[in-house]
Protein backbone atom coordinates (compact mmCIF):
# COMPACT_ATOMS: atom_id res chain seq x y z
CA UNK A 1 0.00 0.00 0.00
CA UNK A 2 1.42 3.27 -0.72
CA UNK A 3 2.22 5.93 2.00
CA UNK A 4 0.59 8.92 -0.05
CA UNK A 5 -1.20 8.84 -3.42
CA UNK A 6 0.43 9.77 -6.68
CA UNK A 7 0.25 13.56 -8.21
CA UNK A 8 1.73 15.45 -11.30
CA UNK A 9 3.57 18.65 -10.87
CA UNK A 10 0.62 20.10 -13.00
CA UNK A 11 -2.18 19.14 -9.78
CA UNK A 12 0.46 20.53 -7.55
CA UNK A 13 0.51 23.48 -9.41
CA UNK A 14 -3.01 23.80 -9.06
CA UNK A 15 -3.31 23.60 -5.06
CA UNK A 16 0.07 25.49 -4.36
CA UNK A 17 1.73 28.95 -4.53
CA UNK A 18 5.23 28.39 -3.36
CA UNK A 19 7.37 25.84 -3.59
CA UNK A 20 10.49 25.05 -1.32
CA UNK A 21 12.31 22.60 -3.19
CA UNK A 22 15.58 20.35 -2.49
CA UNK A 23 18.56 20.36 -4.68
CA UNK A 24 20.49 17.27 -4.88
CA UNK A 25 17.92 14.20 -5.54
CA UNK A 26 15.14 16.35 -6.93
CA UNK A 27 17.07 18.36 -9.29
CA UNK A 28 20.37 17.15 -9.82
CA UNK A 29 22.62 14.27 -8.41
CA UNK A 30 26.66 14.33 -8.44
CA UNK A 31 26.67 13.57 -11.96
CA UNK A 32 24.52 16.27 -13.25
CA UNK A 33 20.82 17.65 -13.94
CA UNK A 34 17.81 15.17 -14.21
CA UNK A 35 16.11 15.38 -17.32
CA UNK A 36 13.42 17.54 -16.89
CA UNK A 37 14.28 19.35 -13.74
CA UNK A 38 14.99 22.37 -14.97
CA UNK A 39 12.05 22.85 -17.59
CA UNK A 40 9.85 22.01 -14.62
CA UNK A 41 11.20 25.16 -12.80
CA UNK A 42 10.75 27.76 -15.75
CA UNK A 43 7.08 25.73 -15.86
CA UNK A 44 5.91 26.20 -12.59
CA UNK A 45 7.86 29.99 -12.46
CA UNK A 46 6.10 30.66 -16.24
CA UNK A 47 2.61 29.78 -14.17
CA UNK A 48 3.05 32.69 -11.85
CA UNK A 49 4.75 30.42 -8.94
CA UNK A 50 7.25 31.03 -6.57
CA UNK A 51 10.37 28.81 -6.19
CA UNK A 52 12.99 28.94 -2.94
CA UNK A 53 15.42 26.27 -3.39
CA UNK A 54 16.06 24.96 0.15
CA UNK A 55 19.24 22.86 -0.04
CA UNK A 56 21.32 21.11 3.07
CA UNK A 57 24.16 22.71 1.85
CA UNK A 58 27.52 24.03 3.88
CA UNK A 59 28.34 26.58 1.31
CA UNK A 60 26.09 29.59 0.70
CA UNK A 61 23.12 29.69 -1.85
CA UNK A 62 24.73 32.05 -4.51
CA UNK A 63 27.45 29.19 -4.76
CA UNK A 64 25.22 27.20 -5.47
CA UNK A 65 23.31 28.97 -7.53
CA UNK A 66 26.16 29.33 -9.76
CA UNK A 67 26.99 26.03 -9.88
CA UNK A 68 23.59 24.90 -10.60
CA UNK A 69 24.22 27.36 -14.05
CA UNK A 70 26.91 25.67 -14.66
CA UNK A 71 24.96 22.26 -14.54
CA UNK A 72 22.44 24.02 -17.44
CA UNK A 73 19.84 25.42 -14.96
CA UNK A 74 18.39 28.76 -15.89
CA UNK A 75 18.21 31.48 -12.66
CA UNK A 76 15.30 32.65 -14.28
CA UNK A 77 13.65 28.73 -13.07
CA UNK A 78 13.87 29.91 -8.88
CA UNK A 79 13.42 33.38 -6.69
CA UNK A 80 16.14 32.18 -3.88
CA UNK A 81 18.63 29.18 -3.20
CA UNK A 82 18.76 29.07 0.74
CA UNK A 83 21.34 26.44 1.99
CA UNK A 84 21.75 25.62 5.93
CA UNK A 85 24.81 27.65 5.26
CA UNK A 86 23.33 30.50 5.00
CA UNK A 87 20.96 29.84 7.77
CA UNK A 88 24.14 29.02 10.31
CA UNK A 89 25.99 32.13 9.28
CA UNK A 90 22.87 34.66 9.86
CA UNK A 91 22.78 32.59 13.15
CA UNK A 92 25.89 32.63 13.82
CA UNK A 93 27.17 36.28 12.70
CA UNK A 94 24.20 37.60 14.85
CA UNK A 95 24.94 35.17 18.05
CA UNK A 96 29.21 36.32 17.91
CA UNK A 97 28.12 40.13 16.77
CA UNK A 98 30.98 40.74 14.73
CA UNK A 99 33.71 39.19 17.41
CA UNK A 100 34.94 36.22 16.03
CA UNK A 101 38.52 37.13 15.83
CA UNK A 102 41.22 34.84 17.24
CA UNK A 103 38.60 32.29 16.93
CA UNK A 104 40.37 28.77 15.51
CA UNK A 105 38.31 27.21 12.98
CA UNK A 106 38.75 23.39 11.91
CA UNK A 107 36.40 22.87 9.17
CA UNK A 108 35.01 19.33 7.56
CA UNK A 109 34.25 19.98 4.35
CA UNK A 110 34.16 18.93 0.56
CA UNK A 111 36.79 20.39 -2.00
CA UNK A 112 38.53 22.51 0.81
CA UNK A 113 35.55 24.73 1.37
CA UNK A 114 35.99 27.21 3.97
CA UNK A 115 33.20 29.72 3.12
CA UNK A 116 31.75 29.55 6.41
CA UNK A 117 34.94 29.87 8.66
CA UNK A 118 35.92 32.88 6.49
CA UNK A 119 32.80 34.87 6.21
CA UNK A 120 32.80 34.60 9.97
CA UNK A 121 36.25 35.67 10.42
CA UNK A 122 37.41 32.25 12.34
CA UNK A 123 40.82 31.74 11.31
CA UNK A 124 40.71 28.23 9.81
CA UNK A 125 43.46 25.26 11.19
CA UNK A 126 43.98 22.23 10.35
CA UNK A 127 44.51 20.27 13.68
CA UNK A 128 41.60 19.56 16.09
CA UNK A 129 44.08 19.93 18.98
CA UNK A 130 44.37 23.89 18.32
CA UNK A 131 40.66 23.78 17.23
CA UNK A 132 38.72 26.54 19.43
CA UNK A 133 35.16 25.97 16.49
CA UNK A 134 34.19 22.88 14.39
CA UNK A 135 32.48 22.98 11.57
CA UNK A 136 30.93 20.65 9.39
CA UNK A 137 29.87 21.31 6.44
CA UNK A 138 30.38 18.10 3.73
CA UNK A 139 31.82 15.08 3.31
CA UNK A 140 34.47 13.17 1.25
CA UNK A 141 33.90 9.78 2.58
CA UNK A 142 33.07 8.21 -0.60
CA UNK A 143 37.64 8.52 -0.61
CA UNK A 144 37.93 9.23 3.43
CA UNK A 145 36.84 6.14 5.64
CA UNK A 146 34.72 7.91 8.26
CA UNK A 147 37.35 6.04 11.49
CA UNK A 148 39.71 8.57 9.26
CA UNK A 149 37.45 11.17 10.40
CA UNK A 150 36.83 10.13 13.99
CA UNK A 151 40.61 10.10 14.53
CA UNK A 152 41.17 13.71 13.18
CA UNK A 153 38.09 14.85 15.17
CA UNK A 154 38.68 12.82 18.56
CA UNK A 155 41.33 15.54 20.36
CA UNK A 156 38.31 17.99 19.60
CA UNK A 157 35.77 16.02 20.86
CA UNK A 158 37.27 15.02 23.75
CA UNK A 159 37.80 18.64 24.83
CA UNK A 160 34.25 19.14 24.07
CA UNK A 161 34.97 21.69 21.51
CA UNK A 162 31.37 22.97 19.97
CA UNK A 163 30.88 21.70 16.62
CA UNK A 164 28.56 23.42 13.79
CA UNK A 165 26.60 20.93 11.55
CA UNK A 166 25.43 22.94 8.48
CA UNK A 167 24.80 19.73 6.11
CA UNK A 168 22.81 17.28 8.40
CA UNK A 169 22.13 15.04 5.28
CA UNK A 170 23.51 11.40 6.77
CA UNK A 171 24.35 10.22 2.79
CA UNK A 172 25.13 12.20 -0.40
CA UNK A 173 25.08 10.89 -3.08
CA UNK A 174 27.91 9.68 -5.32
CA UNK A 175 28.94 8.82 -8.99
CA UNK A 176 27.85 6.26 -10.09
CA UNK A 177 24.61 6.28 -8.46
CA UNK A 178 25.98 4.87 -5.45
CA UNK A 179 26.08 7.04 -1.72
CA UNK A 180 28.56 7.17 0.88
CA UNK A 181 28.10 8.75 4.37
CA UNK A 182 27.37 12.75 4.50
CA UNK A 183 28.25 15.42 6.66
CA UNK A 184 25.59 14.51 8.84
CA UNK A 185 27.31 11.16 9.61
CA UNK A 186 30.78 12.42 10.58
CA UNK A 187 28.77 15.30 13.10
CA UNK A 188 27.09 11.93 14.74
CA UNK A 189 30.42 10.37 15.08
CA UNK A 190 31.74 13.66 16.45
CA UNK A 191 28.79 13.31 19.10
CA UNK A 192 29.69 9.89 19.74
CA UNK A 193 33.10 10.83 20.79
CA UNK A 194 31.48 13.02 23.55
CA UNK A 195 31.84 16.97 21.38
CA UNK A 196 28.26 18.59 21.51
CA UNK A 197 26.85 19.51 18.00
CA UNK A 198 24.85 22.33 16.79
CA UNK A 199 22.62 21.35 13.70
CA UNK A 200 21.51 23.51 11.09
CA UNK A 201 19.48 22.64 7.81
CA UNK A 202 16.19 20.29 7.06
CA UNK A 203 15.10 18.57 9.28
CA UNK A 204 14.97 21.40 12.05
CA UNK A 205 12.95 24.47 11.67
CA UNK A 206 15.17 27.49 11.52
CA UNK A 207 15.98 27.01 7.46
CA UNK A 208 12.09 26.76 6.84
CA UNK A 209 11.72 29.75 8.98
CA UNK A 210 13.90 31.79 6.81
CA UNK A 211 12.41 30.29 3.57
CA UNK A 212 9.01 31.70 5.05
CA UNK A 213 10.36 34.75 5.48
CA UNK A 214 10.84 35.35 2.40
CA UNK A 215 7.72 34.00 1.13
CA UNK A 216 6.00 36.20 3.67
CA UNK A 217 3.11 37.24 1.58
CA UNK A 218 1.70 33.38 1.16
CA UNK A 219 -0.20 31.70 3.63
CA UNK A 220 1.45 28.32 4.82
CA UNK A 221 -1.15 26.09 3.55
CA UNK A 222 -0.76 27.21 0.07
CA UNK A 223 3.20 26.36 0.59
CA UNK A 224 4.49 22.76 -0.99
CA UNK A 225 7.65 21.22 -0.05
CA UNK A 226 9.67 18.78 -2.72
CA UNK A 227 12.72 16.56 -1.67
CA UNK A 228 13.58 13.23 -1.53
CA UNK A 229 14.46 12.43 2.08
CA UNK A 230 11.69 11.23 3.97
CA UNK A 231 14.32 11.99 7.47
CA UNK A 232 15.17 15.36 5.90
CA UNK A 233 12.55 16.91 3.76
CA UNK A 234 9.22 15.33 4.76
CA UNK A 235 9.93 15.76 8.50
CA UNK A 236 11.07 19.28 8.20
CA UNK A 237 7.99 19.99 7.00
CA UNK A 238 5.78 18.05 8.75
CA UNK A 239 7.80 20.13 11.67
CA UNK A 240 6.47 23.29 10.78
CA UNK A 241 3.08 22.31 9.69
CA UNK A 242 3.91 22.27 5.57
CA UNK A 243 2.63 19.61 3.28
CA UNK A 244 5.13 17.95 1.41
CA UNK A 245 5.77 15.69 -1.74
CA UNK A 246 7.88 13.14 -1.85
CA UNK A 247 9.84 12.39 -5.25
CA UNK A 248 10.78 9.07 -5.97
CA UNK A 249 14.12 10.17 -7.56
CA UNK A 250 17.83 10.20 -5.07
CA UNK A 251 18.29 8.76 -2.15
CA UNK A 252 14.74 6.71 -1.93
CA UNK A 253 14.87 5.64 -5.81
CA UNK A 254 15.35 2.10 -4.89
CA UNK A 255 13.38 1.68 -1.86
CA UNK A 256 10.20 0.03 -2.06
CA UNK A 257 6.89 0.94 -0.78
CA UNK A 258 7.08 -1.46 2.39
CA UNK A 259 10.57 0.33 2.88
CA UNK A 260 9.16 3.63 2.71
CA UNK A 261 6.94 3.00 5.14
CA UNK A 262 9.12 1.54 7.68
CA UNK A 263 11.54 4.55 7.30
CA UNK A 264 8.18 6.89 7.65
CA UNK A 265 7.16 5.67 10.63
CA UNK A 266 10.66 5.79 12.37
CA UNK A 267 10.67 9.62 11.85
CA UNK A 268 7.10 10.04 12.12
CA UNK A 269 6.43 11.76 9.06
CA UNK A 270 4.34 10.69 5.76
CA UNK A 271 4.80 13.20 2.65
CA UNK A 272 1.12 14.12 1.45
CA UNK A 273 1.91 13.48 -2.04
CA UNK A 274 4.53 10.70 -4.16
CA UNK A 275 6.23 12.28 -7.81
CA UNK A 276 8.14 10.44 -10.06
CA UNK A 277 10.76 13.07 -10.65
CA UNK A 278 10.36 16.78 -10.99
CA UNK A 279 9.19 17.00 -14.40
CA UNK A 280 6.47 18.80 -16.90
Amino acid sequence: MSIAPQTTLATLAQRYDAFFIDQFGVLRDDEGAYPGANAALLHLKALGKTIVILSNSGRSGDYNAERLGKLGFDQAGFDRFLTSGDVAHSILARETGGKAGGTRCLTISSGGDRNLAKRLGFESVEDATLADIVIISGSEAERIPLSAYRQQLRPAAERRVPCYCTNPDRHKLVEGGGTAPGAGSIALAYEELGGPVRWFGKPYPAIYQQAQSLVSNIAADRILCIGDSIEHDIAGAAGVGLASCLVRTGILADSSQSDLAVISDTHGAFPDYLLERLAV
